[in-house]
């Protein structure tokens, strides 16, 4: 099993010249931002900004960071920086986004990149026409197992794709490892669509989408997906939160090359805490990738192990995280990996989930034009 948590491989090139990073939104994931771009060469983190002006300077002094705003535009009109790292929530992703874009600054935003597939077109047709460095934070390519499993498929390894299977399961509605849900805001937005919430689907479900995309090296052609919300409290409600966001969700998909595939993610699975299973089985050979936030690991049942079903555990090299290849993009001037066109991809996969529920059907996935 690896560590997924260290510093991935070397090579930040040097003497590009340092980038300044503000960070945009100073919630919970601000400051994982904070330590991360913190700790990479070549960059430097030099403000903050929150509509919330207590928690933004309470964030810069924290991190040492110095300045903090709490106004885009004034943030912007001073402009002492070259990149933007979006952690705003969910709902503003899209206005701040094309704001710093119009501005002409690089951007790093937080998954999901908006809250329906035109918004995140939109927002690709901007960063593109802008011509701007631009990448979106699916925090499980920072797993060291997916980015050899990747590899392997590119190189042939397994021969042509057939099957895959994959899941994202977490229990925080049975256990209470994270809390009590029934008390803690936290959780109690998460089952809320008043409150913007979309269910597993849009929380946890834009990663095992980008997960089995990538592994895999397929594009989804067409899916089929039913949604389950269960009764979880009398009335359906606790306090302000109407408890009516989807819990499972199970699909069948068929790739781009004609393999099919099952995804299927829950909150009430019951046994695991937050684990991401991948399973690829081709025409020479198979993958299985797990993951969670800290660790992943990956077994491969390959050449004659195919005959005996004989899987081995093999070690994965450290890779970089998202932050340091959005750095190398910076300094390098060439995008990187995950942009956001493919997170708008997977965003229209999404919404295609919720439109094939309700007319219980399979449904094509066309992308917009390029």
């Amino acid at each position: 099993m690896t560590n997924d948590n260290g510093r991935g491989a070397p090579g930040t090139p040097t003497g590009a010249g340092e980038k300044r990073i503000m960070i945009l939104g100073t919630g919970a994931i601000a400051h994982r931002h904070a330590e991360h771009f913190i700790s990479i060469p070549g960059c430097r983190v030099v403000a903050a900004c929150d509509v919330n002006a207590e928690r933004a300077q309470a964030f810069a002094t924290l991190h040492g960071i110095e300045r903090a705003f709490a106004d885009l535009g004034e943030a912007l009109a001073w402009g002492e920086f070259d990149a933007v790292v979006n952690a705003t929530p969910d709902q503003a992703h899209k206005a701040t986004s094309l704001q710093v874009i119009a501005a002409g600054k690089a951007i790093f935003c937080e998954k999901p990149l908006a809250l329906n597939a035109e918004d995140a077109f939109e927002m690709v047709g901007a960063a593109e026409r802008a011509g701007l460095i631009n990448m979106v934070n699916f925090t499980y390519r920072n797993a060291h197992a997916i980015q050899l499993a990747r590899r392997m498929v590119e190189a042939g390894d397994i021969g042509e794709v057939r099957h895959v299977d994959a899941s994202y399961l977490q229990s925080w509605l049975t256990g209470h490892h994270w809390g009590d849900w029934q008390s803690d805001e936290r959780w109690l937005w998460r089952l809320s669509s008043g409150h913007g919430s979309k269910g597993v689907l849009g929380d946890i479900g834009v990663h095992i989408l980008d997960f089995v995309t990538y592994g895999s090296g397929q594009g989804i052609a067409a899916l089929q997906a039913r949604l389950k919300t269960f009764d979880k409290a009398e009335g359906g409600a606790i306090g302000a939160y109407t408890l009516d966001a989807n819990d499972s969700c199970a699909m069948t998909v068929e790739f781009d090359n004609g393999a099919l595939g099952v995804v299927h993610m829950s909150r009430y699975a019951t046994g695991k805490a937050n684990d991401l299973d991948l399973m690829i089985h081709g025409t020479k050979g198979a993958l299985k990738i797990w993951s969670n936030t800290t660790e992943s690991s990956l077994d491969v049942c390959l050449g004659e192990d195919i005959h005996t079903q004989t899987w081995r555990r093999v070690e994965c090299p450290p890779t970089p995280l998202n932050a340091e290849r959005f750095v190398l993009a910076l300094l390098s001037g060439v995008n990187g990996e995950p942009d956001f066109r493919h997170a708008a991809e997977v965003q229209k996969l999404l919404d295609l989930c919720f439109v094939s529920d309700g007319e219980r059907r399979m449904l094509p996935v066309v992308m917009p034009p390029a």
